[in-house]
């Protein structure tokens, strides 16, 4: 019998992950997730309604290098060697110029999206299978179409893309490859509530997102590699 697949996403418990999580359990994944805010956790424990074996859930501050890599190592632990990693930690904060950012806010999104990334692939790279291994960090359209009043956001998020880049060069003699993903804003109703008078009909949904993400994190998808995944349809061009 084949050594059941192994999934780790750190954020899972988020509007992406709770539609990408399914989808991994019945792909055959065992799989181990983080969160933050419990009501989260609860509401996927009770949507799976499954033991240990085949679903971890614990509360992990991702910023946390060290919390992160125990997390990651429970993980390993439990399940074996990683197939596939998804980091979906992350958040938006705009609506101010770069001369009006103050340091809290830069790095409160450096650590939100850019540092989360970085814990999270350098606990997954040693643990990666080495049959076969996908990293997916989560970017962002406005990595590369950089608008005005978000720049900390901008530059966490360019950071990332080029965390998986880099991540994706450095692995080329091994059997794991590293993506990134760039949603536009995706449709959830946090970003209705912090964006209230904007078009949200055409942004993309959290299930379509999760769609993309599992599939990068199969082995199909072998042959792409060091690739900025764009995955905003007809919202943003």
């Amino acid at each position: 019998m084949n050594a059941p697949k192994v999934a780790v996403i750190p954020g899972g418990t988020g509007s992406v992950g709770r539609c990408l999580v399914p989808k991994l359990i019945y792909d055959g994944f065992n799989v181990a997730v983080t969160y933050l805010i419990p009501e989260e956790a609860t509401a996927l424990e009770e949507q799976m309604d499954l033991d240990e074996d085949r679903l971890i859930v614990r509360r992990v501050d991702c910023v946390d290098g060290d919390a992160v890599d125990q997390f990651f190592q429970e993980a390993y632990d439990a399940f074996g060697p990683i197939n596939m990693m998804a980091s979906l930690v992350g958040g938006w904060a705009g609506g101010r110029d770069v001369a009006e950012t103050d340091d809290v806010r830069f790095e409160r999104m450096l650590d939100l999206n850019l540092r989360t990334a970085w814990n999270a692939a350098r606990a997954a790279i040693p643990r990666m299978s080495e049959d076969w291994g996908r990293i997916i960090l989560m970017g962002s359209k406005h990595a590369a179409d950089t608008p005005g009043g978000q720049a900390a956001y901008n530059v966490a998020k360019a950071g990332v893309k080029a965390l998986a880049h880099s991540i994706a060069i450095e692995l080329l003699d091994t059997n794991t490859t590293a993506n990134s993903v760039l949603p536009s804003v995706i449709n959830t109703e946090a970003t209705r509530r912090a964006l209230p008078y904007a078009d949200y009909v055409n942004w993309p949904q959290p299930e379509q997102i999760a769609q993309v993400i599992a599939f990068l994190g199969s082995e199909a998808s072998a042959v792409i590699n060091a690739g900025y995944v764009p995955a905003w349809g007809s919202a943003a061009i």
